[in-house]
């Protein structure tokens, strides 16, 4: 199991976080970025962002909650991400996919708890990761949508016949990893690990799980 880390919610700084997370063992550093319209309230300021992710030693796992991302895609892709993933809701053809992929960046596609998994079958071919949110986005800390299991059950038979990683994001612990890791390559995991007393400790836990 791959395990991405979320800053969303912790006790520290956002740089006193990035520069914890680099010295643990997780695979990405996950950075959750809202219009305030999509998902959330805004977070979303060019230079600051820009500058604490320059801090971050490992490869990121960019999630777009936002109508309209294409400014920022450009804005960020400065970065070299490993993926930038944007919602499913909001596409109306591969325009956006196609975005991302013209820098050289994986593209996934989030997928919403209340939307149907036959959304993602138009672009399965073109993408590279599928996220499930496993709570509502836009808040740190909500509990794991049980109901996200049979999901990634099913969004998993989809790997027969595409190539993508398949993700998982939100009330994301030592104990609801457990339910979905027969069915996820990666998940992704906020409060479970920045608010332990040791980051490393959560990580090695997760990444057990497969």
């Amino acid at each position: 199991m791959k395990v991405s880390v979320s800053y969303l919610k912790s006790p520290y700084s956002v740089i006193e976080t990035i520069l914890k997370i680099n010295e643990t063992s997780c695979d990405y550093l996950h950075v959750d970025l809202m219009d305030g319209v999509f998902a959330g309230t805004n977070n979303y300021d060019q230079e600051r962002v820009l500058n604490e992710l320059k801090l971050s030693m490992k490869s990121l796992d960019i999630h777009l909650m936002m109508v309209e991302p294409a400014p920022v895609i450009q804005a960020l892709a400065v970065l070299n991400p490993y993926c930038i993933t944007i919602p499913v809701e909001i596409l109306q053809d591969d325009y956006l996919i196609r975005l991302i992929k013209s820098y050289g960046i994986k593209c996934g596609l989030a997928i919403n708890p209340d939307t149907p998994i036959e959304s993602l079958s138009p672009f399965l071919k073109e993408i590279d990761l599928v996220l499930l949110m496993s709570v509502y986005p836009g808040l740190g800390g909500q509990k794991f949508l049980e109901s996200s299991i049979s999901k990634a059950k099913k969004i998993k038979e989809f790997q027969k016949t595409n190539s993508f990683v398949l993700a998982i994001d939100g009330g994301i612990n030592a104990e609801t990893v457990s339910l979905v890791g027969d069915y996820v390559d990666q998940c992704v995991s906020g409060s479970y690990v920045c608010m332990a007393d040791s980051m490393e400790k959560q990580i090695e836990t997760l990444k057990k799980t497969s």
